[in-house]
Protein backbone atom coordinates (compact mmCIF):
# COMPACT_ATOMS: atom_id res chain seq x y z
CA UNK A 1 0.00 0.00 0.00
CA UNK A 2 1.48 3.30 -1.15
CA UNK A 3 0.45 6.93 -0.61
CA UNK A 4 0.89 8.94 -3.83
CA UNK A 5 0.72 12.63 -4.67
CA UNK A 6 -0.21 12.64 -8.37
CA UNK A 7 -0.63 16.07 -9.95
CA UNK A 8 0.25 18.46 -12.75
CA UNK A 9 2.33 21.56 -12.20
CA UNK A 10 3.41 24.63 -14.08
CA UNK A 11 7.14 24.93 -14.76
CA UNK A 12 7.36 27.53 -11.99
CA UNK A 13 5.86 25.18 -9.42
CA UNK A 14 2.15 25.99 -9.14
CA UNK A 15 -0.71 23.49 -9.29
CA UNK A 16 -3.45 26.11 -9.60
CA UNK A 17 -3.82 29.85 -9.98
CA UNK A 18 -4.33 32.09 -6.96
CA UNK A 19 -8.11 31.66 -7.36
CA UNK A 20 -7.72 27.83 -7.58
CA UNK A 21 -8.38 27.65 -11.34
CA UNK A 22 -7.02 24.82 -13.50
CA UNK A 23 -8.06 26.31 -16.84
CA UNK A 24 -4.37 26.74 -17.75
CA UNK A 25 -3.94 22.97 -17.47
CA UNK A 26 -6.82 21.99 -19.74
CA UNK A 27 -5.36 24.07 -22.59
CA UNK A 28 -2.24 21.86 -22.70
CA UNK A 29 -1.57 18.95 -25.07
CA UNK A 30 -1.64 15.71 -23.03
CA UNK A 31 -2.43 12.19 -24.27
CA UNK A 32 -5.02 10.72 -21.87
CA UNK A 33 -3.87 7.23 -22.89
CA UNK A 34 -0.14 8.07 -22.99
CA UNK A 35 2.65 7.56 -20.45
CA UNK A 36 1.82 8.19 -16.78
CA UNK A 37 -1.82 8.85 -17.61
CA UNK A 38 -4.61 9.26 -15.10
CA UNK A 39 -6.65 6.22 -16.20
CA UNK A 40 -3.86 3.76 -15.44
CA UNK A 41 -2.97 5.54 -12.20
CA UNK A 42 -6.51 5.66 -10.77
CA UNK A 43 -6.95 1.92 -11.39
CA UNK A 44 -4.74 1.14 -8.38
CA UNK A 45 -6.30 3.68 -6.02
CA UNK A 46 -8.57 2.56 -3.18
CA UNK A 47 -9.13 5.90 -1.42
CA UNK A 48 -8.51 9.59 -2.08
CA UNK A 49 -7.65 12.52 0.17
CA UNK A 50 -8.05 16.19 -0.69
CA UNK A 51 -8.37 19.62 0.86
CA UNK A 52 -11.56 21.65 0.84
CA UNK A 53 -10.42 23.95 -2.01
CA UNK A 54 -9.79 20.98 -4.31
CA UNK A 55 -13.13 19.48 -3.27
CA UNK A 56 -15.03 22.70 -3.95
CA UNK A 57 -13.31 23.12 -7.32
CA UNK A 58 -14.28 19.56 -8.30
CA UNK A 59 -17.89 20.09 -7.22
CA UNK A 60 -18.12 23.23 -9.35
CA UNK A 61 -16.31 21.75 -12.37
CA UNK A 62 -17.94 18.31 -12.57
CA UNK A 63 -21.61 17.59 -13.26
CA UNK A 64 -21.36 14.25 -11.45
CA UNK A 65 -19.03 13.24 -8.66
CA UNK A 66 -16.10 11.63 -10.53
CA UNK A 67 -14.93 9.02 -7.99
CA UNK A 68 -16.31 5.67 -6.91
CA UNK A 69 -13.63 5.24 -4.22
CA UNK A 70 -14.02 6.65 -0.69
CA UNK A 71 -12.90 10.29 -0.61
CA UNK A 72 -11.67 12.04 2.54
CA UNK A 73 -11.95 15.83 2.52
CA UNK A 74 -9.82 17.62 5.10
CA UNK A 75 -11.89 20.60 6.19
CA UNK A 76 -12.60 22.60 9.31
CA UNK A 77 -15.91 23.79 7.91
CA UNK A 78 -19.11 22.11 6.83
CA UNK A 79 -19.45 21.39 3.11
CA UNK A 80 -22.32 20.09 1.01
CA UNK A 81 -21.66 16.46 0.10
CA UNK A 82 -22.72 14.76 -3.14
CA UNK A 83 -25.59 12.30 -3.00
CA UNK A 84 -24.78 8.59 -3.41
CA UNK A 85 -21.02 9.06 -3.04
CA UNK A 86 -18.68 8.00 -0.25
CA UNK A 87 -17.32 11.43 0.66
CA UNK A 88 -16.25 11.96 4.26
CA UNK A 89 -15.46 15.30 5.87
CA UNK A 90 -12.64 14.81 8.36
CA UNK A 91 -10.77 17.02 10.79
CA UNK A 92 -7.47 16.40 12.48
CA UNK A 93 -3.88 15.57 11.73
CA UNK A 94 -3.23 13.19 8.87
CA UNK A 95 -1.26 10.78 11.05
CA UNK A 96 -4.37 10.42 13.27
CA UNK A 97 -6.65 9.96 10.22
CA UNK A 98 -4.37 7.64 8.28
CA UNK A 99 -5.68 4.41 9.82
CA UNK A 100 -9.25 5.19 8.73
CA UNK A 101 -8.05 6.22 5.26
CA UNK A 102 -5.96 3.07 4.77
CA UNK A 103 -8.79 0.86 6.00
CA UNK A 104 -11.17 2.50 3.50
CA UNK A 105 -8.60 1.88 0.73
CA UNK A 106 -9.01 -1.85 1.33
CA UNK A 107 -5.39 -2.76 0.62
CA UNK A 108 -5.13 -0.58 -2.49
CA UNK A 109 -3.12 2.63 -2.72
CA UNK A 110 -4.09 6.12 -1.51
CA UNK A 111 -4.05 9.22 -3.71
CA UNK A 112 -3.48 12.60 -2.13
CA UNK A 113 -5.28 14.61 -4.81
CA UNK A 114 -4.57 18.10 -3.57
CA UNK A 115 -3.55 20.55 -2.69
CA UNK A 116 0.12 20.86 -2.13
CA UNK A 117 -0.26 21.63 1.55
CA UNK A 118 -2.30 18.44 2.09
CA UNK A 119 0.48 16.43 0.41
CA UNK A 120 2.93 18.35 2.60
CA UNK A 121 1.03 17.29 5.73
CA UNK A 122 1.41 13.65 4.65
CA UNK A 123 5.12 14.24 4.01
CA UNK A 124 5.54 15.91 7.42
CA UNK A 125 4.00 12.85 9.06
CA UNK A 126 6.29 10.49 7.11
CA UNK A 127 3.29 9.07 5.25
CA UNK A 128 3.92 10.28 1.68
CA UNK A 129 5.65 7.61 -0.40
CA UNK A 130 5.64 8.76 -4.01
CA UNK A 131 5.14 11.89 -6.09
CA UNK A 132 4.01 11.81 -9.71
CA UNK A 133 4.40 15.11 -11.56
CA UNK A 134 3.33 16.15 -15.02
CA UNK A 135 5.20 19.38 -15.85
CA UNK A 136 3.08 21.54 -18.17
CA UNK A 137 4.81 23.88 -20.63
CA UNK A 138 3.48 27.02 -18.96
CA UNK A 139 4.42 29.41 -16.17
CA UNK A 140 1.81 31.04 -13.95
CA UNK A 141 3.94 33.53 -12.00
CA UNK A 142 1.97 32.91 -8.82
CA UNK A 143 -0.71 30.63 -7.44
CA UNK A 144 -1.13 27.55 -5.28
CA UNK A 145 2.32 26.03 -4.70
CA UNK A 146 3.10 22.49 -5.78
CA UNK A 147 4.51 21.23 -2.48
CA UNK A 148 5.56 23.84 0.07
CA UNK A 149 8.00 21.53 1.86
CA UNK A 150 11.66 20.64 1.79
CA UNK A 151 11.85 17.03 0.60
CA UNK A 152 14.55 14.80 -0.82
CA UNK A 153 13.36 12.65 -3.69
CA UNK A 154 14.69 9.77 -5.76
CA UNK A 155 13.77 9.81 -9.46
CA UNK A 156 12.16 6.49 -10.39
CA UNK A 157 10.97 7.24 -13.92
CA UNK A 158 10.83 10.07 -16.42
CA UNK A 159 9.01 10.22 -19.75
CA UNK A 160 7.35 12.57 -22.20
CA UNK A 161 3.62 12.73 -22.80
CA UNK A 162 3.16 15.08 -25.75
CA UNK A 163 3.89 18.58 -24.36
CA UNK A 164 4.45 17.36 -20.78
CA UNK A 165 7.55 16.08 -19.03
CA UNK A 166 6.38 13.42 -16.58
CA UNK A 167 8.40 12.34 -13.56
CA UNK A 168 7.78 9.76 -10.86
CA UNK A 169 9.68 10.10 -7.57
CA UNK A 170 10.08 8.21 -4.31
CA UNK A 171 10.11 10.33 -1.16
CA UNK A 172 13.33 9.73 0.78
CA UNK A 173 13.12 9.74 4.54
CA UNK A 174 15.89 10.53 7.03
CA UNK A 175 15.03 7.53 9.12
CA UNK A 176 13.28 4.30 8.19
CA UNK A 177 9.57 4.48 8.86
CA UNK A 178 7.15 1.70 9.65
CA UNK A 179 5.25 0.30 6.65
CA UNK A 180 1.92 2.04 6.17
CA UNK A 181 0.09 -1.24 6.68
CA UNK A 182 1.24 -1.19 10.32
CA UNK A 183 -0.69 2.06 10.88
CA UNK A 184 -3.96 0.19 10.31
CA UNK A 185 -3.18 -2.52 12.90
Amino acid sequence: MTVHFYTATSLDGFIATSDHSLEWLFKQDFDQEGPMNYHEFIGGIGALVMGSSTYEWLRAAEEQWPYTQPVFVLSSRELVLPDAADVRLVRGKVDQLCGEILEAAGGADVWVVGGGDVAGQFADAGLLDEIWLQFAPVTLGSGQPLLPRNLDLELLEVTRNRAFVCAHYRVLRDKPSAPLSSVVA
